[in-house]
């Protein structure tokens, strides 16, 4: 890639998808004590706020992009797809805003800081996805958990 700030966001979200590829199906379901978001409710919680963002800052990105629901457990495939789908939208939406100076629409200070912010935002729902897990009996394996942080290879 020639763009590091899209190189580093397309990093990030092969981080969320080799995050959900290690989960068990019947593990989307999980809450914390029963209250909260699910798993699944967590991922589409990112998909939906890069929808969100997108929407504002350049809707033509957003030709084929649905919201994830919600309240309703879907297939690991489907979000898998969802999430691929809007990273790749808002890739483009970093590569469209560093060319003319670095700005995203509706965001302050820079494009720069966008990334951090996203990057920031899904970071703290992949912790909460973890944890979840964790205190539902579906403990991620050492490999994934430490997989997390090899950017290098992701």
């Amino acid at each position: 890639m020639d763009d590091p700030i899209a190189e580093t966001w397309a990093i990030h979200n092969r981080i969320n998808l080799y995050l959900l590829d290690a989960i068990p199906a019947e593990a989307l379901g999980a809450t914390l004590n029963g209250r909260g978001r699910s798993v699944h409710d967590q991922f589409g919680h990112i998909h939906n706020v890069r929808l969100m963002w997108l929407k504002s800052a350049a809707p033509e990105l957003m030709e084929e992009l649905e919201k994830v629901e919600s309240k309703v457990v879907g297939t690991k495939e489907r979000l898998a797809e969802c999430l691929a789908a809007s990273g790749r939208a808002i890739e483009e939406l970093l590569r469209k805003a560093v060319a003319p100076g670095g700005k995203i629409k509706g965001f302050k200070p820079h494009s720069t800081a966008f990334l951090g912010y996203l990057i920031s935002h899904e970071s703290h729902h992949r912790g909460q996805v973890g944890w979840t897990l964790k205190h539902s009996g579906f403990p991620l394996d050492q490999k994934t958990a430490f997989g997390l942080w090899e950017w290098g290879v992701r």
